[in-house]
């Protein structure tokens, strides 16, 4: 199958370079993306918001003739919902990494700090201990020396959905920070952050045990754990 890799804030297409050969051992054919505003450190990111992304995306699903696969990390599944709330019918399987679908109204994050058009990647005592589990200090450099500023409009536009075929849609969630079990427990309790993905028709949960960014920290069991995914 066609997949697009979605990756999430700060990041652009090299940040699946460890996890794409393992889709294409799979027999899949890769799309790594890299999002408007994440070409470079000296782009242009004062006119980018949430729907240029979500457009960005839909842009490349039409060029296939045949449904495709999302996979989104953290942000880009926040991307990856509004695209299938836009092309319900194109869309074979969503996989979350360390994401979910939010709902009609949400932000993905207006608590990050902004300087203008821009939202750095912040210092890593702005992150949760849960988030950073297994990122050491080379990662960690390797990280912040990839990392490009992400349009700060995209982290806290609302989303605006409209077609609940997006429900219909067949979903993966690939738990890394917070297990599974939790996710259950927060969709018994009727929890805001869970309710879109309350609603949706069929969810396959896989646990993934390690911090926010694992194409960093265990890139080859995320590969495979998207391979089985897609095979399943």
């Amino acid at each position: 199958m066609d997949v697009i890799l979605i990756p999430g804030f700060w990041l652009d297409a090299s940040s699946w370079q460890r996890v794409t050969p393992l889709l294409e051992e799979a027999g899949h054919r890769v799309h790594p993306l890299t999002l408007p505003g994440l070409e470079s450190a000296d782009a242009d990111r004062s006119d980018i918001g949430l729907r240029t992304h979500i457009d960005a995306v839909v842009e490349v699903v039409d060029g296939f003739d045949e449904p495709v696969v999302l996979v989104g990390h953290s942000g880009g599944g926040t991307v990856a919902h509004g695209v299938v709330d836009a092309r319900p019918d194109r869309i074979a399987r969503v996989v979350y990494v360390d994401s979910g679908p939010v709902a009609e109204g949400d932000v993905i994050n207006d608590d990050l700090p902004v300087e203008g058009a821009d939202l750095p990647l912040p210092p890593w005592e702005a992150f949760s201990d849960e988030d950073l589990v297994d990122l050491d200090d080379g990662l960690r450099s390797e990280f912040r020396a990839r990392a490009v500023p992400q349009p700060s409009a995209v982290a806290t536009d609302p989303i605006r959905l409209g077609d609940e075929r997006r429900y219909d849609v067949p979903i993966t969630i690939i738990a890394c920070e917070f297990p599974s079990r939790l996710l259950a427990e927060w969709i018994a309790a009727d929890a805001p952050m869970t309710r879109e993905l309350a609603k949706v028709e069929q969810v396959n949960y896989v646990d993934l045990p390690t911090g926010h960014w694992p194409q960093f920290t265990r890139p080859v069991e995320l590969g495979q754990t998207i391979a089985a995914a897609l095979a399943d």
